[in-house]
């Protein structure tokens, strides 16, 4: 019998929990089919699906819904409403499953996370593992050693991030949401540029989440969106550590758009604020960012 194809868009929730669902379903047996980092060729796929109120990260994913929609027998999405009554997300995540219903031709897997009314990870994996008759202790397992391999995944990438703040040489905290900041298309772009300058990345996902969100409030006593939490109280956990600050979003996000300008107003270091829509060309963010980096040198 042929094993049961998965197949995971590269964009959005894969940037939080891909790795431990990865794993989670490469251990019940399933076979998985994720789609290839972000090319010109899914962003115009995304584009050509998507209206233009959507933000381009959206349109990424989207295209990366086109690239699965016959290569697998379900495709898995996640609907993130929030992790708690404080501690919301985009709407972006919550509607991904219907626009995806809406949009495409494909079975959904998905994974509804909605922590006031205790849908949790594990409660939402049960669901399927009864949908393909997986025992609740085989499921248990499959949790259990996802959880622990993701743990020590995010653990080696905080250690490395971490390491960073103690090298030599400039240091810019790139203050973005992971399905930015690791897109292939948008923030490789940004990143490949500073590293190739000499400069010291630090990124403001790669942090304890339960650590630093509180931080956040030093700026906004009562942020709504967790992710932005999660940005902005990595900033106050490094401010005194960098040199700089990158802000990177993607046009038009409604949260990063209003968190973003309030926090660039407040801080008293060099910052960046860098708004991508399309990348036909790459000269005008390059420009910018070499100029940021001149300024910087001046004030060491």
């Amino acid at each position: 019998m042929d094993k049961i194809k998965i197949g995971i868009p590269r964009g959005l929730f894969y940037y939080y929990d891909g790795y431990f669902l990865k794993n989670f379903f490469e251990y019940l047996n399933f076979e998985l089919v994720v789609s290839p980092e972000t090319n010109r060729i899914i962003i115009d796929e995304g584009i050509n699906y998507a209206n233009d109120e959507m933000c381009m990260s959206l349109k990424i994913f989207l295209g990366h819904i086109a690239y699965l929609k016959e290569k697998c027998d379900y495709v898995l999405i996640m609907r993130i409403d929030n992790y708690g009554r404080y501690d919301q997300t985009c709407t972006n995540f919550l509607a991904l499953p219907d626009l995806v219903n809406n949009l495409f031709d494909v079975n959904i897997l998905d994974i509804n996370l909605n922590y006031l009314n205790n849908q949790n990870m594990y409660n939402e994996l049960k669901k399927i593992g009864k949908k393909f008759g997986i025992s609740i202790s085989k499921l248990k397992e499959a949790h259990n050693s996802a959880l622990i391999k993701t743990k020590k995944h995010n653990k080696n990438l905080i250690t490395i991030n971490k390491n960073k703040l103690y090298k030599n040489g400039l240091k810019i905290l790139l203050v973005a949401h992971a399905y930015n900041t690791h897109d292939k298309y948008i923030g490789e772009t940004v990143i490949k540029f500073l590293e190739r300058n000499n400069i010291n990345v630090i990124y403001s996902n790669h942090f304890e989440s339960n650590k630093i969100k509180e931080l956040s409030y030093k700026y906004w006593p009562n942020l709504y969106w967790y992710y932005n939490k999660e940005n902005i109280g990595s900033l106050v956990s490094v401010y005194d550590k960098v040199d700089g600050i990158i802000f990177l979003s993607s046009f038009p996000c409604g949260p990063d758009s209003l968190v973003n300008e309030l926090v660039i107003r407040k801080i008293k270091k060099p910052c960046l604020n860098i708004i991508i829509d399309d990348l036909n060309s790459l000269t005008g963010i390059e420009t910018r960012l070499e100029s940021f980096i001149d300024i910087l040198e001046q004030k060491v």
